[in-house]
C-alpha cells in the first residue's frame, strides 16, 4: 500500500471511525478489471462498497458521473445514496439505481428516437392506469370461463417474470411447472394485447430488460453510447439477478471490463423469479482475468450463531469453499423449541416477548404471510406493538375468507339470494346455474333453501341434502351461535372442506394451504363470542396490518417473511413454523435454495436466535424441519455409539499408507478424501471432536481422533 492509499484509509478511520479489514481493503483498492466480491452475512458489504466508490473519486480522481452502481431494489439504491452522502458529504452524488431504471432509459430514448408512442403497464391495480393484473384477469376469464383467484394471479405474474428474465423462447414457455390453466395461451394473448390492444406500444416492468438487451444486441451505436457513458460499473446483490440482467451488464462492460460484482451465492433465494446464482460460480469463465475476494468475517452475530451457521451452509454443493467466521465473543446458545401444537405458538411468543425490554430489535421470521395472522391477533390482544415489513397481505381478501364470511352472512338472513349466489357452488348440493336462475325468478321472498325445495326442479339426490342444510341454518342463532361452532357447520355440515378438496384436484390449488386459512380463522374465532364480533375482529386486523406497515414504532416487533428479511439484522430473532413441507418445502429439487433461505434467516440474529417447531398442526401430525434438526446436531452433536471394548491383547487394526491423513490440519473442508471402507467422499465440516463427510450413500459423522489414529482417511490422487 502506497502513501496516498494509506493516507486515505487513515483519514477515514479518524473522521468516520471506519477501519477496514485486509480483504475489505483489497476490495477497495482493486478498481480495474473484473472483481467478484463474495460477501458473507454481516461482513460489512455496504461499507466496503461505499468506501470503494469514495476511494476511486478521492484518491484516484475518477469523475463521480463516470461511476454506475446498480442495486437490487429502489430501497437499496436509496440506502446506498444516503450512506454515500453520509460518508462523503463533500463529494458530488454517484448514480445509484436499479437495473430496471437503467434499462428503461435505454428503451425510452430508443423509442422516442424512432417516433414510437408507448405506455407503461403498471403492476398495481390503481385506477386510471393500464393494469397488468386487470389485463391478465380478463384474458384468464375469456380462456377459462371463470374468474382467476388471487393465488393464481400471483403464480401467473411470477411465471411471466420467470419466462422473461430467463429469456426463454416461446417454444419453451410450457416448461415451467405452473398450476394455472392455459398459462401459455394467456401469455401469448397478453403479449398480443400489448402490441395491438391500444393505440400505442405497451411495456411492462419485465419488457424493459428484454428490450434493452435486444437494443444493445442489434444497435451498436446505442450500445457504444452507453459503454462510453460509464467507466466503472458495480452491481450489488448479484446473486438475485437473472440471465437477462447479466447479459445487459456484460454488454456494457465489454470494452473496459471494469466491473465489481458484489454477491453471496449462499444467500441466493430468488430462483423462482428467474435469478441464477450459477452466474457467480462461472464468473471466471465469463471473465478469465477476474479477481475473486472472499469477505467472510462476520461483524454482526455472536460466535454462537456464526460458527453453526457456517457449518450448516456447507451442506450445499453449488457454492464457493468459503468459511464465514467472527471475532465476536460467544453469547447465549441457539434455542430449539418444539411445541405440542401449532396453536400454542402465538401464546408462547407472547410469553417470551412481553417482558423483553428491547422489543424494537426483535423479529419474527416465517415462510408464508399466513403465519403472521395469528401473531397479529395475539400481539394485538396482549398490547404488543408490531411492524409488518411486507406491504401486501392478501389473507383478509382471500376468496376462502370471503366464502366463510358469506356463509355467516347467510345465517343472518337466509332470504339473501345475493349472498347465496356467492356460495351456492361451495355447499356440495350440486346446485346448477340453471337451477339458480330458476330460483331468482321465484316471486316470493323467502328462505332460499325452502324456495329451492318448493319452486325449483331438483334432481332426485338433491332435496334430502338441501333439507339438511336448511335444518342446520334454522338451528343457528346469529347473535348466539359462536363463530367457532359456525365454522364447524361450514366445514362439515355444509361440506366446505370437501368443496376445497375437489377444487384443489380440479384447479391445481394447494389443499393444505386452503385448509390452513380456515384453521387460522378458527384461531381468531376462539376469542370472539358472536359472528358480528368475529367479522369486526377480521376488519380490525386487516386495518392493523395496513397501518402497522406504514409506521414502524420505536419499540415494535418486526413481523416479516424470510425473503423480506434479507439485509436486516435484529438482536432477537425467532424463526417459526419450522416443519417439513413449509421449510423446506416439498420440492426436493430446490433443496439447496431452501437451505439458503434457512441460512438467511438464522444469520439475521445478532445475539439471540430461537427456532420453533411443533408436532401437530391443528389435527394433523407434522415433522419438525430437517434444517432445525441439522442445526441442533451441529450445536449439540449427539455422541456416537461407543464400540465394545476390544481385548487388550489385540491392537486395533490400522490402515496406513503414504496417503493416510494423520494430522487435523490436513482435514480441509471441501477437499475430496477416501474412507477405507466407505470409499470416496467430501469433507463437509471439521470440529475439534468430529468430522462430517458426504458420501454417495449420504452424510456420515466420525470422531476426528479415531479417524486420524486409525488411518481411516486418505488423500485422493491428483
Amino acid at each position: 500500500m502506497n502513501g496516498a492509499q494509506k493516507a486515505f484509509f487513515e483519514e477515514k478511520e479518524r473522521s468516520l471511525g471506519v477501519r477496514l479489514n485486509e480483504v475489505q481493503t483489497q476490495a477497495v483498492l482493486q478498481t480495474n478489471g473484473p472483481l467478484l466480491l463474495l460477501a458473507s452475512p454481516g461482513s460489512g458489504k455496504t461499507t466496503t462498497i461505499i468506501m470503494r466508490i469514495g476511494y476511486m473519486i478521492e484518491a484516484l480522481g475518477v469523475n463521480p458521473s463516470r461511476i454506475k452502481a446498480v442495486t437490487f431494489s429502489k430501497a437499496s439504491a436509496g440506502d446506498m445514496k444516503a450512506r454515500f452522502a453520509k460518508f462523503f458529504p463533500h463529494l458530488p452524488p454517484v448514480d445509484f439505481s436499479t437495473i430496471h431504471s437503467l434499462a428503461f432509459q435505454v428503451v425510452r430514448q430508443t423509442l422516442e428516437r424512432q417516433g414510437i408512442s408507448y405506455g407503461i403497464i403498471e403492476e398495481s391495480d390503481k385506477p386510471g392506469v393500464v393494469s397488468k393484473k386487470r389485463v391478465l384477469r380478463e384474458i384468464f376469464e375469456q380462456l377459462n370461463g371463470s374468474k382467476i383467484t388471487e393465488d393464481q394471479l400471483d403464480e401467473l405474474l411470477t411465471y411471466i417474470t420467470f419466462i422473461k428474465n430467463k429469456m426463454l423462447p416461446e417454444q419453451e414457455w410450457a416448461m415451467p411447472e405452473v398450476k394455472v390453466p392455459r398459462k401459455v395461451e394467456i401469455l401469448q394473448r397478453y403479449e398480443e394485447y400489448k402490441r395491438t390492444g391500444s393505440d400505442r406500444l405497451l411495456i411492462d416492468f419485465d419488457d424493459m430488460l428484454l428490450m434493452a438487451n435486444d437494443i444493445f444486441t442489434k444497435n451498436r451505436e446505442v450500445l457504444a453510447q452507453y459503454q462510453r457513458r460509464y467507466d466503472f460499473y458495480l452491481t450489488d446483490e448479484s446473486q438475485d439477478t437473472s440471465p437477462v440482467q447479466h447479459a445487459i451488464i456484460a454488454k456494457l462492460v465489454a470494452v473496459h471490463q471494469n466491473l465489481c460484482v458484489v454477491a453471496d451465492e449462499d444467500q441466493a433465494i430468488y430462483s423462482w423469479r428467474g435469478a441464477e446464482p450459477d452466474y457467480l460460480l462461472n464468473f471466471r469463465k465469463i471473465y478469465p482475468e477476474a479477481h475473486v475476494l472472499l469477505m467472510t468475517q462476520n461483524y454482526r452475530s455472536s460466535a454462537t450463531i456464526v460458527e453453526p451457521a457456517n457449518i450448516f451452509i456447507q451442506r450445499n454443493k453449488k457454492r464457493y469453499n468459503k468459511q464465514m467466521f467472527t471475532e465476536n465473543p460467544a453469547a447465549e446458545p441457539i434455542s430449539f423449541k418444539i411445541l405440542e401444537n401449532y396453536n400454542l405458538q402465538d401464546k408462547y411468543l407472547v410469553d417470551q416477548l412481553k417482558n423483553l425490554s428491547k422489543r424494537g430489535s426483535t423479529a419474527i421470521l416465517y415462510r408464508n404471510n399466513t403465519s403472521a395472522i395469528p401473531l397479529m391477533d395475539a400481539f394485538d390482544r396482549a398490547g404488543l406493538p408490531f411492524y409488518m415489513k411486507d406491504s401486501t397481505i392478501r389473507f383478509f381478501t382471500h376468496w376462502v375468507v370471503e366464502d366463510i364470511m358469506n356463509f355467516m352472512r347467510l345465517a343472518y338472513n337466509t332470504k339473501n339470494i345475493t349472498v347465496f349466489e356467492k356460495v351456492y357452488r361451495k355447499m356440495n348440493a350440486y346446485i346448477t346455474p340453471t337451477q339458480l336462475k330458476a330460483l331468482q325468478k321465484v316471486p316470493e321472498d323467502g328462505c332460499v333453501f325452502t324456495q329451492l325445495l318448493e319452486h325449483v326442479e331438483l334432481k332426485d339426490y338433491q332435496p334430502e341434502y338441501i333439507k339438511r342444510i336448511r335444518k342446520t341454518y334454522d338451528s343457528i342463532q346469529f347473535d348466539k351461535t359462536t363463530p367457532t361452532a359456525m365454522l364447524e357447520h361450514i366445514r362439515y355440515d355444509f361440506g366446505y372442506e370437501r368443496t376445497l378438496m375437489k377444487m384443489s384436484e380440479n384447479l391445481g390449488f394447494n389443499y393444505e394451504n386452503l385448509l390452513d386459512i380456515v384453521d387460522v380463522l378458527g384461531l381468531i374465532a376462539r376469542h370472539t363470542t358472536t359472528m358480528t364480533e368475529f367479522a369486526g375482529r377480521l376488519k380490525h386486523l386487516e386495518n392493523l396490518a395496513r397501518s402497522s406497515h406504514m409506521k414502524n414504532e420505536l419499540n415494535a416487533i418486526t413481523l416479516t417473511t424470510l425473503h423480506s428479511s434479507k439485509g436486516l439484522e435484529f438482536d432477537h430473532v425467532y424463526l417459526i413454523d419450522l416443519i417439513e413441507g413449509i421449510l423446506p418445502s416439498e420440492a426436493e429439487e430446490e433443496i439447496e435454495e431452501e437451505t439458503r433461505l434457512f441460512y438467511v434467516g438464522i444469520t439475521r440474529a445478532i445475539s439471540h436466535l430461537e427456532l420453533i417447531s411443533y408436532n401437530k398442526r391443528f389435527k394433523t401430525s407434522v415433522v419438525p424441519s430437517i434444517f432445525m434438526k441439522a442445526l441442533k446436531q451441529i450445536v449439540s452433536p449427539q455422541e456416537l455409539p461407543k464400540k465394545a471394548p476390544k481385548s487388550p491383547k489385540k491392537a486395533p487394526k490400522q490402515y496406513r499408507n503414504e496417503r493416510t491423513i494423520t494430522t487435523e490440519s490436513a482435514l480441509i473442508v471441501g477437499s475430496k478424501v477416501k474412507h477405507v471402507i466407505l470409499g470416496e467422499g467430501e469433507i463437509l465440516a471439521v470440529t475439534s471432536s468430529t468430522i462430517e463427510l458426504s458420501f454417495a450413500t449420504g452424510f456420515k459423522k466420525f470422531l476426528t481422533d479415531t479417524c486420524l489414529q486409525q488411518g481411516y482417511l486418505e488423500t485422493m490422487e491428483d
